[in-house]
């Protein structure tokens, strides 16, 4: 079963939003064994609508579309649709109910352009936006499936989750479908392929294996289809047990999850805690952590001491380090690792002390140059990083760094394998 999706909307294309909802409507299409075979983002003009309607039905049996639904002169969507599939807009009483009633909740009244959401092709099936004014419409057309839907990513997905994901499922008989991830670092994309080449040569032709590099690490993902479920299960747990077993000094963990989340995972099962002490990376790795629920039974806090003065009065870095060594070396990410640990009272943290760029480097310590900490109540290691010049590129690989180091610090403390 193919699907492609349609984002309409000029504030894509300019850049003044980025298309978040084709990445999640694709991931989760994936997991029921629907194949994206194309996504397109388009302006809000009637042609380039249709012209994308009309090749995407080409290419797919599920064509998905967001945007446009809304009570403005530019979102014209539903005109379009309505004209392509030559069906008269009606005015539909449910939609038109519900429309009152979300207005009557705001307390705001109604106006001629609210009424008009209420209008929908006579002829598509409309399904109730519990979330929004603009209805999700339905279309079947020489066999296929065209579904079009508010552009608001909440709005999208309770529809996708609720009402487009179990039709798609009810219509057609899907296969089994399953993937398998291994997280590995510190071993290129080229040299990781190089060790394991014979097996992936081996692999039968249902299972395919993917690279995704990432800021010094490659994510390799084992996906398999098919119908017989127990089968796909055995051969792909028999694949990745080899992998792992020939790369194993690289293998970070074997779940689909964002490695700060392996992190907390790691860390909850053990009843540890962590703060941080961040400089060039500006608490950018707090956010990693505090983005995740339930995060706080881990990650306690930490500072962001950009100012030497702060180095001091926060973590107790010491006026002598400071002077004879700078802000940016082992010595005061060391101090600044083992401060964290004591003044905020958790058993490990993480500091980062460095030059983000694109100025502020010398000859001696150039941009690019980031020291990193990682402290226990016992012991403290440090490790220096030279990376590139681009300032947010310093940052997300510092970031990754020091989750690396953090990680591989609990594996041995824990003797933990992966």
């Amino acid at each position: 079963m193919l699907a492609e999706i349609i984002t309409i909307g000029d504030e894509i294309l300019i850049g003044q939003i980025v298309d978040t909802n084709s990445a999640w409507m694709a991931a989760e299409l994936n997991k029921i064994g629907v194949k994206v075979k194309q996504i397109t983002s388009i302006s809000d003009e009637a042609q380039h609508i249709v012209k994308a309607l009309e090749e995407a039905q080409n290419r797919a049996d599920i064509i998905l579309i967001t945007g446009g639904l809304g009570p403005t002169k530019d979102d014209i969507t539903k005109l379009t649709l309505a004209k392509y599939f030559n069906m008269p807009l009606r005015l539909d009483e449910e939609t038109l109910a519900h429309v009152k009633e979300f207005f009557d909740k705001l307390n705001r009244p109604m106006i001629e352009v609210n009424i008009k959401q209420a209008e929908v092709p006579d002829g598509c099936t409309v399904i109730k936006n519990k979330n929004g004014t603009a209805p999700c419409m339905w279309f079947e057309h020489h066999g296929k499936i065209i579904v079009s839907m508010p552009g608001v990513p909440f709005e999208m997905k309770y529809l996708m989750e609720d009402e487009i994901i179990p039709r798609i499922k009810e219509r057609f008989e899907m296969p089994f479908i399953f993937h398998q991830n291994i997280l590995t670092a510190g071993l290129g994309e080229s040299f990781l392929a190089e060790q394991i080449a014979d097996i992936e040569n081996a692999l039968p032709a249902y299972i395919k294996l993917a690279y995704l590099p990432k800021l010094g690490q490659v994510r390799l993902r084992l996906s398999a289809s098919g119908t017989n479920e127990a089968q796909i299960l055995t051969d792909v747990a028999y694949y990745t047990k080899q992998i792992v077993e020939r790369v194993e000094k690289y293998v970070v963990l074997t779940e689909d999850l964002p490695f700060e989340k392996a992190v907390l995972n790691l860390m909850d099962k053990y009843q540890l805690t962590l703060s941080l002490a961040e400089s060039c990376t500006g608490g950018y790795v707090s956010h990693l952590f505090t983005q995740h629920p339930g995060s706080s039974s881990v990650f306690q806090g930490g500072a962001v001491t950009y100012s030497n003065d702060l180095k001091q009065l926060v973590l107790g870095v010491s006026e002598t380090t400071l002077a004879a060594y700078g802000a940016v070396s082992e010595q005061t990410a060391t101090e600044m690792a083992q401060g964290a640990v004591k003044n905020f009272r958790t058993d490990y943290a993480v500091a980062i002390t460095g030059i983000a760029g694109p100025d502020g480097g010398t000859p001696e310590k150039p941009v690019g140059m980031v020291w990193i900490a990682v402290a226990s109540k016992t012991e403290v290691k440090a490790k220096m990083f030279k990376f590139a010049s681009q300032r947010f590129q310093n940052i997300e690989r510092s970031a990754m760094a020091a989750l690396m180091m953090l990680f591989l610090q609990l594996k041995q403390d824990l003797n933990v394998k992966h």
